[in-house]
């Protein structure tokens, strides 16, 4: 077995390597609107430290923006009314349709070199993870699915995480939340403080994408469920935990909010993107030519089978992951809008969540499992 987790671990480490050597010849000015979009929230922390985020268009006063969309021919440069990823508010300003997540990290990184550092970071992590993950595994079925699943995570980071600068740290994000929900899941103790720490990264990638929100409901439907059927004060508190813990990882969006669209609860995005949910086939049918539908299939696949699990930490953790794949699926499915990674938070998340739960089993658990589906040594036999 100690052979079967070097190979994969130097197999995640050969894919980590062959990515960052892809990475550093990413540029910065691919002409893509979202990128300059967030490089420009960036440019504002820099500029005015917590003052970035307010994205309003006139506070491009030395020209930064604007430069940005010269360099990819944007035509109507001149004019903020038909800048790309900006909307007009009722007060008359026009701002970044974007939470400020995304570009808050870019700005960690010198400018002109933001975005494959911040990259290669969350790669970092989610290979680390992986590696750990390998590392857990006592048996060789669970190293080869540990092997196989850090594998694919470490290369998704390239592949579909190019497609927009906010998916690189939600995965990361993702990978640590699922590690953290296994540990919170598996212990007959509870962890209040862990799972109010699950709740302020899950409430943190608000600040990366929007959508991320939904990433928590699962988890507010199974402590709900849990207190309704026990009706206890711990239970109770939990849920508390987990919803102050969203609300404080929010809060940088909600005070965006508040400074570009008057209203912590109103919206940056224009009516473009706020668009009512409704049955396209030809939405579903792009899913399914895509490569998310590997991704559902096997988050599908591998909850259903953890539901029949004896070990009751474990069915508990597929019950938390089936309820947060029906709300978040139900939503991005049946949304009339396609991109290649809407759906990929929620599968790691679950991925990673199911995973861990399986590898962080305590030892006895596993052996007990082990010896219900052996068949009766001989010793047990009648003499």
């Amino acid at each position: 077995m100690k052979a079967a987790k070097l190979a994969f671990g130097l197999i995640c480490l050969a894919i980590l390597i062959s990515n960052i050597a892809t990475m550093s010849r990413w540029s910065e000015t691919r002409g893509v609107y979202d990128d300059i979009c967030y490089l420009r929230q960036a440019h504002l922390f820099q500029r005015f430290g917590a003052g970035g985020l307010d994205t309003n268009a006139s506070r491009d006063d030395d020209r930064y923006f604007e430069g940005k969309l010269k360099e990819i021919a944007f035509v109507n440069w001149k004019d903020p009314i038909r800048w790309p990823c900006h909307n007009p508010m009722p007060g008359g300003k026009v701002v970044l349709q974007y939470p400020p997540g995304t570009g808050f990290l870019l700005a960690l990184f010198p400018q002109g070199h933001q975005v494959v550092p911040l990259y290669i970071a969350a790669s970092l992590i989610v290979c680390g993870l992986a590696l750990s993950g390998i590392a857990m595994a006592r048996t060789l079925p669970s190293i080869l699915g540990a092997g196989v699943f850090g594998a694919l995570a470490v290369y998704l980071m390239i592949n579909p995480a190019k497609a927009s600068y906010s998916v690189a740290p939600t995965m990361a994000l993702c990978a640590v939340a699922g590690f953290l929900t296994a540990l919170w899941l598996v212990r007959d103790k509870r962890s209040v403080l862990l799972i109010a720490l699950i709740g302020l990264l899950l409430g943190a990638s608000v600040n990366f994408r929007l959508p991320n929100g939904l990433l928590a409901v699962g988890y507010f439907l199974f402590l709900g469920i849990s207190f309704l059927w026990t009706r206890s004060v711990a239970t109770f508190v939990q849920g508390l935990a987990f919803g102050a813990g969203v609300l404080v990882g929010m809060a940088p969006t909600l005070a965006a909010q508040a400074i570009n669209a008057g209203s912590a609860l109103a919206t940056t995005y224009g009516s473009a993107d706020v668009v009512a949910p409704g049955l396209d086939f030809a939405v579903l049918g792009q899913y399914l030519r895509d490569m998310q539908i590997v991704l559902i299939v096997l988050a599908i696949g591998a909850t259903l089978s953890l539901l029949w699990s004896r070990d009751g930490h474990v069915r508990q953790a597929a019950f938390l992951v089936a309820g947060n794949l029906v709300v978040n699926l139900g939503f991005f499915l049946s949304h009339p809008i396609f991109t290649p990674y809407y759906v990929v938070p929620i599968a790691m998340l679950s991925l990673w969540t199911l995973s861990f739960a399986r590898l962080l089993q305590p030892a006895e658990v596993r052996e007990a499992a082990s010896v219900r589906r052996e068949p009766a040594s001989l010793g047990a036999l009648p003499q």
